[in-house]
């Protein structure tokens, strides 16, 4: 048999066909990137959110600086009225500004605490401690009450300073 006829053989046979069957090319890459405008909008969108509000808790952690550093100063007085009273009257003249802070004492002071935050300074040696000659008792009630109103006392939008 000549070469034609063996290949004309090999045509009509399935082997014949398979081997002349090409290769499948592999498909392209999928793209991961978004193929419409609106993706990109939305992606911009979020960033820009996240940004303002990382913004926004930078700006409150540095706000409320003087509340860490007054608690801080409260773990070092103990039980010291005079300290306590002191540490109190710097954070409410940071939060509320000098003007209305710096000349309350005895009892506009503690009235002033007791308005502008949650802690019970009712029966507490604050209000003397700082006009007695020998020093004050130490009262752990007071240190509760300060921290607390150091924690919890609401800042107004603007204070005079």
């Amino acid at each position: 048999m000549s070469e034609e006829a063996a290949a004309a053989v090999d045509n009509d046979s399935l082997v014949g066909l398979i081997n002349q069957l090409a290769e499948v090319p592999d498909p392209a890459p999928v793209s991961m990137v978004p193929q419409t405008a609106g993706w990109l909008v939305l992606a911009g969108i979020v960033l820009a959110v996240a940004a303002w509000r990382g913004w926004r808790m930078w700006q409150h952690y540095r706000a409320n600086a003087y509340r860490r550093a007054a608690l801080k100063a409260l773990e070092r007085a103990a039980d010291d009225p005079v300290a306590v009273s002191g540490i109190l009257k710097r954070a409410a003249m940071v939060a509320y500004g000098r003007r209305r802070v710096a000349g309350l004492s005895g009892q506009a002071w503690v009235a002033f605490l007791a308005e502008t935050g949650a802690g019970e300074f009712g029966d507490t040696t604050l209000a003397r401690a700082a006009y007695q000659r020998v020093p004050a008792a130490a009262d752990p009630q007071l240190l509760a009450a300060a921290r607390t109103w150091i924690t919890s006392h609401k800042t107004p939008e603007a204070a005079d300073v």
